[in-house]
């Protein structure tokens, strides 16, 4: 864990982060937002309705999205988000620029907001005991970072993308301990998070990250037992095979290889069916 931490602040420099941390000793700035996403997506533009409205309903009152040079209509589908100051919009084209994007994110607006998710578009932060991620959050406020396990989601059998949402649609999961469910993502303190390292764990400069019950981590994610039981992340890795097939056409956010058709095969997990959890109707 420790090592982990310190290559992410050795990626954005020790004299960057001690500049960091001796700055905001000193800033008392009240944070506008007590709950944001930051996210990058690529051609994702049909699937960000459901997305926003789902997190919004869960407290989220801020999303940063970061364009990766999409081709679809995903300016289209956030001109209304974006017009109302729900989203602010950043096109953000290149290869291999995840990281980037959560930089600038955390760079300009760590000030802002007091919680940072940091997620993609296909997953949906579940609050499990409490009704909204804030109220979860507010049990966290001495610690930097909380890291959310996956429970990673299958297609249920479709081929093809019919109607309805993410969440209407996939409602069979994996079991709680498979071990993809060990992936985390992470909400951090933006004013105690330097960087992240990779799309997963946070590089804190001050505090300590736990996970969802709140105890600190001494283990990396893979060498833990997944937690579902008070907040979880439903990861809708693959959907249908066709949207499977247009996500591995988009290629990936943080390296320049595309997914293995084997991919499909891994994340299809399908073993139990869940009650409805209040999707939103797209």
């Amino acid at each position: 864990m420790e090592r982990n931490r310190w290559r992410g602040i050795l990626r954005y420099g020790l004299f960057n982060a001690a500049r960091l941390k001796h700055m905001l000793k000193r800033d008392h700035t009240q944070p506008k937002y007590y709950l944001a996403v930051c996210a990058i997506a690529k051609n994702e533009g049909q699937y960000f309705k459901e997305w926003i409205e789902w997190h919004r309903s869960k407290g989220v009152e801020k999303f940063y999205i970061y364009d990766n040079g999409s081709t679809d209509s995903t300016k289209e589908e956030l001109a209304p988000y974006i017009d109302s100051g729900l989203v602010e919009y950043t096109f953000f084209p290149g290869q291999k620029q995840q990281l980037a994007a959560y930089d600038d994110c955390f760079e300009r607006h760590r000030l802002e907001a007091r919680w940072i998710a940091v997620i993609d578009l296909d997953e949906f932060i579940v609050p499990v005991k409490d009704s909204t991620i804030p109220d979860f959050l507010h049990r966290m406020e001495k610690f930097s970072a909380v890291e959310i396990n996956w429970l990673v989601y299958g297609s249920g059998g479709a081929k093809t993308k019919e109607p309805g949402g993410v969440m209407e649609r996939f409602r069979k999961h994996s079991l709680s301990e498979h071990r993809l469910n060990t992936h985390v993502k992470s909400i951090v303190d933006p004013r105690r998070v330097c960087t992240m390292v990779g799309c997963h764990e946070a590089a804190r400069i001050s505090g300590q990250s736990v996970d969802s019950h709140g105890v600190p981590i001494k283990k990396g994610f893979r060498d833990r037992k997944p937690q579902q039981d008070v907040i979880r992340i439903n990861h809708y890795a693959v959907k249908s095979y066709e949207e499977f097939l247009a996500k591995r056409a988009r290629g990936r956010a943080r390296i320049n290889t595309l997914r293995d058709f084997s991919y499909f095969d891994q994340y299809d997990l399908n073993d139990i069916e869940d009650e409805p959890v209040g999707s939103i109707t797209i």
